[in-house]
């Protein structure tokens, strides 16, 4: 068996998420404590007990997630000696949750992780006007059939594919009017559904440029190291390891397009036939299943799951 570990985004987050770890295990409110001084928030407040409406503002659920995947790893090397560049062969991460992979592979230290994230949010919401953007998923639609979607609803506006996520699940991001005219066609052409998302700016799309300048700055200044094991790029789809490649595409992928589906399948092709979500959730579970059947994948983000994972591996 070939492992790669996947590290979810956007999407994931829910309030208590953290809760049970940080309850069971020393070393996940470690975790939280670093991430809290980092921010000189108490982040964890919000994630345990707080509003959804305050979770899901991005400054704060982009840390939020990274800081419950960042635990599990901490829970998986000091419970049971498991080391990521040991155990997998890969790593991934679903748009935030590659900063979560490069964390996991000492790209990145956990501080440094922590304050480019609550950045990243809050520039990507300031990059556009609440209520100028949108997002929506495509349901039930080949990836090619969308883009030529958002090609004939763009015009004058922008709409484009954001995130290939799985056979059949394709988000678009761009101006709302455009978005609105993307769905219609959508649906004319035989979408299962098309939705549009809750999110407070339209992530991966030309609009974020603004957001992509400062990140650019941002990472600039940051220490990245090279990563102990190949982390996959969003944007190519491959493997990434050299410090100047991960922040040439880190910012690239501020107003570029999530490859989920490519990277799966890439990695699949490189004899990963084990998938585990480390976080928050089971979204990336859900995708890979769909992505392709042979490929076995478990969510771990909680202490069963984890007791579980470990009793696996102990085998």
């Amino acid at each position: 068996m070939s492992y790669a570990f996947i590290f979810p985004g956007q999407g994931s987050q829910f309030v208590g998420m953290g809760k049970d770890l940080s309850e069971s295990f020393s070393e996940a409110r470690e975790v939280f404590e670093e991430v809290n001084e980092s921010l000189n928030q108490n982040l964890t407040k919000i994630m345990f007990e707080g509003s959804e409406e305050d979770l899901n503002l991005t400054e704060n659920t982009q840390p939020a997630l990274m800081a419950v995947s960042m635990a599990v790893i901490a829970i998986l090397k000091k419970q049971s000696n498991i080391e990521i560049a040991d155990t997998c062969s890969f790593v991934a991460g679903h748009s935030l949750g590659e900063y979560s992979a490069l964390t996991a592979t000492k790209a990145f230290n956990l501080a440094d992780t922590t304050k480019l994230l609550k950045l990243r949010g809050q520039a990507m919401q300031k990059a556009v006007p609440v209520g100028i953007g949108s997002m929506a998923a495509i349901l039930g639609l080949d990836f090619n059939v969308v883009q030529d979607i958002t090609q004939q609803a763009s015009k004058d506006e922008i709409c484009t594919t954001a995130n290939d996520n799985s056979n059949g699940q394709v988000v678009i991001s761009g101006h709302k009017t455009a978005i609105d005219s993307a769905i219609k066609l959508a649906i004319e052409k035989g979408a299962k559904r098309a939705i549009i998302l809750p999110v407070s700016a339209p992530s991966h799309c030309s609009l974020m440029q603004p957001a992509a300048d400062i990140m650019a700055e941002a990472l600039a200044k940051t220490d990245i190291k090279q990563a102990i094991i190949p982390v996959v790029s969003n944007i190519t789809a491959r493997e990434v390891s050299i410090p100047d490649d991960i922040r040439r595409l880190l910012v690239e992928q501020i107003t570029g397009m999530v490859r989920w589906r490519e990277s799966v399948l890439w990695m699949k092709e490189q004899g990963v036939t084990n998938m585990i979500e480390i976080g928050a959730g089971k979204v990336l579970s859900g995708l890979v299943r769909r992505i392709d059947h042979d490929i076995s994948c478990e969510s771990v983000g909680t202490p069963e799951q984890i007791e579980k994972f470990i009793n696996t591996m102990n085998v």
